[in-house]
């Protein structure tokens, strides 16, 4: 397989240090808009010759289009923040090759009611295309990270393998991660961070259809395994709750972080002084957006990694029923930072998001998986994936709980 890698931050480099020793891998080109970080990544791989380098703006869907004839690619993998996941979409398609991206297009709040009402939703611009996509045989696939990702495929084994009947999927995600030497140091991007925590979570039901909710909204402790231990989790706005019900038959599914008060705190001052804009404005004689400035002002998350210690937790909690009796199952994935950085030299949140697409590549490169159209990872057979786990030394867990989730 050939894969035009568009994005070598901390999750892209993850992909192509997981995947370089991959057989069904011939070459994946490493397209960064700064080349000096994407040379830094391939001068790390032990095979640079399958690594080329080249220098792409994620604006500009003429040039994604461009690289992807150039190597003759069959998978266009985005790793960049979801602000640019249109120009790339659009770009795979015009290229006539696959596509995979672990977050989906962006939402836009409803205009007089974010609150309670949708407005433009999460994935819309890209479900609104498949059609399209179908007509020209070609796979868009959608939110395959680990959640959304491996998060959604432990829904659609769940409902498979474990339950008669589904009354809720509810994505929990945990970490005791510590990041020393800072006040305030997200492991992952806080461009994306602020997107989701800070825009109205949404929540589906079957009889009520997609809302919103407050952010921070419906706090429960869940009680994360692997010696991470109870914490409170909140709603936040987040692809599962959009993909799940598209496949999988249930009454309602929810997403909620473990957020923590003080991260809480930071993430609503940034709200209340305007820091969250991604629109540009005028600083003296220069336009710049907001949300950038922040992200600038932060360490780079692909750089954290010798500075964090714990763990971090992403499962799917699954209630339902199971041969006339009620059954709740927790499936999850931890993910250890001193481990991942002595194995792999990533961090341990990047590590656990860049597996997923990875063996999602190597399905759809032996032909175990297939298809055409915008489909999310529910859309495929669960047990494939959940075979591989461990042939990328990713293991997961099934954690039994009792009805009132202990």
């Amino acid at each position: 397989m050939k894969i035009l890698l568009v994005g070598v931050g901390g999750v892209g480099e993850a992909i192509a240090v997981i995947a370089q020793d991959r057989p069904w891998l011939e070459t994946m080109v490493l397209a960064d808009i700064n080349v000096e970080r994407a040379r830094e990544v391939q001068a790390r791989l032990r095979h640079p010759e399958r690594f080329p380098v080249e220098r792409v703006d994620a604006t500009d869907r003429a040039m994604i289009t461009e690289l992807a004839r150039k190597h003759g690619v069959d998978l266009v993998m985005n790793a960049v923040e979801p602000l640019f996941n249109e120009q790339i979409f659009d770009a795979a398609f015009e290229a006539g090759c696959s596509y995979m991206d672990m977050a989906m297009t962006l939402s836009t709040p409803h205009p007089d009611d974010p609150l309670q009402v949708c407005g433009v939703k999460l994935g819309d611009y890209q479900f609104a295309r498949d059609e399209a996509w179908k007509a020209k045989g070609l796979l868009a696939f959608v939110g395959m990270g680990v959640e959304p990702g491996m998060a959604d495929v432990f829904a659609r084994y769940a409902e498979k393998h474990l339950f008669d009947r589904i009354d809720e999927v509810g994505i929990r995600d945990g970490a005791n991660l510590e990041v020393r030497g800072y006040e305030f140091a997200p492991n992952f991007s806080i461009w994306t961070t602020i997107e989701e925590c800070l825009n109205p979570p949404v929540i589906w039901e079957k009889d009520r259809g997609w809302y919103t909710t407050p952010p921070f909204s419906e706090p429960e402790v869940f009680d994360f395994p692997e010696g991470i231990g109870p914490q409170e989790c909140v709603n936040v706005e987040h692809e599962e709750v959009l993909l799940v019900p598209r496949w999988v038959s249930c009454g309602r599914v929810t997403f909620k972080y473990g957020l923590g008060e003080d991260f809480i705190r930071v993430l609503k001052t940034i709200k209340m002084l305007g820091l969250d804009n991604k629109n540009k404005i005028r600083v003296g004689r220069v336009e710049v957006a907001p949300r950038d400035v922040v992200a600038a002002c932060l360490p780079d998350p692909a750089h954290l990694g010798d500075r964090m210690f714990g763990k971090t937790c992403a499962g799917t909690w699954v209630k339902g029923e199971k041969d006339g009796r009620p059954r709740e199952v927790y499936l999850y994935q931890v993910a250890d930072n001193e481990t991942c950085m002595a194995k792999y030299g990533v961090q341990a949140v990047v590590w656990q998001t860049a597996v997923n697409p990875v063996i999602a590549m190597e399905l759809l490169a032996t032909g175990t998986w297939k298809g055409a159209g915008v489909l999310g990872p529910e859309a495929f057979d669960p047990d494939p994936f959940l075979e591989l786990m461990p042939a990328y030394d990713f293991p997961y867990g099934i954690r039994e709980m009792s009805p009132s989730g202990s």
